[in-house]
């Protein structure tokens, strides 16, 4: 009898624990997808990228570069600098679709077809983005990322 109780006692635990993970995932999952649409919707805003990309990120390109946080910030610093009303241009609309979160604890691997679509609907990109994410003090924060052109049709 008293080995059935503990049983019984150490299942209702577990089922506890795992509830509580299941909603911890939940969590996680909401946190990510809506970091990755804010950062889609405000993609030329600098102060999004400063909060997106971890320092130590390592951005591969669809045009197969390497490039750091720091390389990106600065590159908005330029653009602010060269930027005027006869060539400030609105830039395309980044929308993700087929997203996939896979969760490691502290890590997580966000996969989706990125849709790029531009002002006047002519020519819609499409890239395949992977995007490894690290939660370091609570914060979710890119460290490495690729993106993959995928062939327009």
């Amino acid at each position: 009898m008293k080995r059935t109780i503990r049983f019984v006692g150490l299942t209702a635990v577990l089922l506890m624990l795992s509830i509580v993970g299941s909603a911890d995932e939940t969590s996680d999952v909401e946190d990510l997808t809506n970091m990755l649409d804010k950062f889609l919707a405000n993609a030329g805003v600098a102060e999004v990228h400063e909060r997106f990309w971890a320092d130590d990120l390592i951005y591969t390109s669809s045009r197969g570069t390497r490039t750091t946080k720091a390389e990106i910030m600065a590159g908005f610093a330029t653009a602010e600098n060269e930027a005027s009303e006869e060539n400030d241009a609105a830039g395309p609309v980044y929308t993700a679709e087929d997203v996939q979160i896979q969760l490691y604890g502290d890590t997580a691997v966000v996969a989706f077809k990125l849709v790029a679509t531009p002002p006047d609907n002519s020519v819609v990109l499409t890239y395949f983005n992977t995007g490894t994410f690290l939660r370091r003090n609570g914060k979710w924060q890119v460290v490495a990322w690729q993106a993959t052109a995928m062939p327009v049709t």
